[in-house]
């Protein structure tokens, strides 16, 4: 079907903005993924939550990039079409927003873990932090449950996208809850309650290497905290004309104004984890700078 009446010039130009921001997330994250594995100074048990991060990177913004091409198709021809894997696009994209969430939140958990409880040596074993990754995983999936049954997820021809409307009901209201209020404000938490206990270390008589050790996980967390703060904060436009669906109706093209900030944020945030990722960032930065090999001649 023809939809020669709700088509606007802008609409190409945004399209094309998200694919190049899209792709340039998906190749950062490759590339993290592949200096994780292949770098051996970067097997260690932190990078492995990083590398978690990045996946969570990498599925979101590839969930969106097919959902991208299908709305620019769809523009291109200027049509109305729902294709078969519409909904499910819609599906994985929450599962990698939740993903992408709550492997910050795991991150903030492993550092505050090292700092209060460094004895515990079993909750910060590599084995143990692949056990609750792979919790985090399923519960992305279970988290879309709710979409499922209640059969949220439709085709959106102003948007050409399959989204859930913006509306007053559980399932919007949920989304708002469990996939950005309560990791987003637990990992604050954890920073504020890390910041208490690393003031209260200072008050009395520790080992030197133990209160270094504590500050430098606390700056750690505060990355993580600046990190998601800018996430959301790039996620206001998205929230707030989720929220104003609970009122009354938001503006018409909404998602597509929103998803112009999400894949603006999802550039920034591959960029700021580049620049927080010491071992990634000095791997980087020796092949693009080598050091000049120097030699030596005995003299005469």
């Amino acid at each position: 079907m023809s939809i020669e009446n709700i088509f606007q010039s802008w609409f190409i130009p945004f399209d094309i903005l998200n694919l190049i921001c899209l792709v340039l997330v998906i190749t950062l994250a490759l590339i993290f993924l592949f200096l994780i594995i292949f770098n051996k100074t970067c097997h260690t048990v932190p990078m492995i939550l990083v590398a978690n991060s990045c996946s969570a990177e990498l599925i979101f913004a590839s969930s969106i990039f097919s959902m991208a091409i299908f709305t620019l198709t769809n523009d291109l021809l200027r049509r109305e079409y729902d294709d078969s894997f519409c909904i499910f696009r819609g599906y994985a994209i929450y599962v990698g927003c939740y993903a992408q969430n709550y492997s910050y939140f795991l991150q903030a958990i492993y550092r505050y873990t090292t700092v209060v409880y460094p004895a515990r040596l079993f909750w910060q074993s590599a084995k143990f932090q692949l056990f609750l990754i792979g919790l985090m995983w399923m519960s992305a999936i279970i988290s879309i449950l709710p979409h499922i049954f209640y059969k949220k997820f439709l085709y959106l021809v102003d948007d050409q996208m399959c989204e859930m409307p913006s509306e007053l009901s559980f399932v919007p209201i949920y989304n708002v809850t469990w996939f950005f209020i309560i990791p987003v404000n637990s990992i604050i938490f954890i920073y504020f309650k890390l910041v208490r206990y690393v003031k209260e270390m200072n008050k009395h008589v520790m080992p030197v290497n133990t209160l270094i050790r504590a500050e430098r996980e606390l700056k750690m967390v505060y990355r993580i905290v600046i990190l998601v703060t800018f996430l959301a904060i790039l996620g206001i436009p998205y929230a707030t004309f989720a929220i104003m669906g609970f009122f009354t109706s938001p503006p018409k093209y909404h998602f597509r104004i929103a998803y112009i900030f999400v894949n603006v944020s999802l550039v920034f945030i591959m960029i700021i984890l580049f620049k927080f990722t010491d071992p990634v960032r000095i791997s980087i930065m020796k092949r693009i700078k080598p050091r000049p090999n120097i030699i030596v001649t005995a003299g005469r």
